[in-house]
């Protein structure tokens, strides 16, 4: 690679504190130079991608992020290669990277780079920016894709569902939410256990009859509505949940209607009897 001339313009290093920080006497990844540049990294990210983070030893975000990307590089089990760029002693290669500000990370992808981001971040956060780096690169037929990984909540809650220890899968799955609130697999894996914790002890015909008995006693409708996903009845279900938002009291309503979001949640969003079951809720609702 041939570093381009200068672009007229310094790092800006206002971001870096003062005093200066504790630098580890080893620093995670292979020290960027002008002359391993291309050797190391550019030629190297035809195989697999390369990282690099741009740092400064007056920045304690920047050294720490080093430190979080050389824990997760060994994690990742050789499926990319880490460079650290003192910009101090490598000013030449810190603008041919186009640094701003540190901490600084770019990856390279068949010798092309991409900037990912400039600023410090937790490590659950650049974990999910290097997967979708070996995503993206998978993609462009470079290195292998980032390997699934189970969070140790969700293989408790698994282990917990084979055995039918439903309660254990349930406070599982609560505590992977409580720390991952967004993670999508746990909030399924939430609203699954819980129907099979409904469920349990649960007869279809008898409480169907029930059901169709009085079709406006919501306890019966709710639990005839959770047997009836359970054996992929789906349009039963939500017809008799919606019956009970049209025409039950307030209070009851509500509880339809919060129901039947609960089962909304486990059926496929492009399922077309979810699309219109969600379309019916809101008629009824307004």
């Amino acid at each position: 690679m041939t570093l381009p001339p200068n672009i007229g313009r310094a790092v800006d290093l206002s971001s870096l504190g003062k005093p200066a920080p504790q630098v580890p006497s080893e620093l995670a990844g292979i020290t960027v130079t002008a002359q391993n540049l291309t050797t190391d990294f550019l030629d190297y990210s035809a195989t697999k991608p390369a990282i690099i983070l741009c740092w400064s030893p007056r920045s304690a975000e920047s050294i720490a992020t080093l430190e979080i990307l050389g824990e997760l590089e060994s994690e990742n089990n050789g499926t990319w290669r880490l460079g650290n760029v003192n910009i101090d002693e490598q000013p030449q290669v810190a603008q041919a990277l186009q640094t701003k500000s540190v901490p600084y990370a770019v990856a390279f992808v068949s010798a092309q780079l991409v900037p990912l981001f400039e600023q410090a971040y937790a490590k659950e956060q650049i974990a999910l920016v290097i997967n979708k780096v070996l995503e993206l690169s998978a993609q462009q037929g470079v290195g292998a894709p980032p390997a699934e990984v189970i969070e140790p909540e969700e293989e408790e809650a698994l282990s917990a569902l084979e055995t039918g220890d439903f309660a254990t899968a349930q406070a599982a799955y609560k505590k992977l939410l409580a720390r991952k609130p967004n993670d999508s697999f746990a909030k399924l894996g939430l609203a699954q256990t819980e129907l099979f914790i409904r469920t349990q002890g649960l007869n279809l015909d008898t409480t169907k009859s029930a059901a169709q008995g009085d079709p406006l006693n919501l306890l019966a409708a709710m639990a005839c509505a959770d047997m009836e996903i359970i054996n992929g009845d789906v349009q039963p279900a939500f017809d008799r949940l919606l019956h009970c938002v049209r025409n039950c009291s307030d209070e009851d309503k509500k509880r339809a209607k919060d129901h039947l979001l609960a089962l909304f949640a486990l059926v496929d969003p492009a399922d077309a009897r979810l699309i219109k079951a969600r379309s019916d809720l809101a008629n009824a609702l307004f």
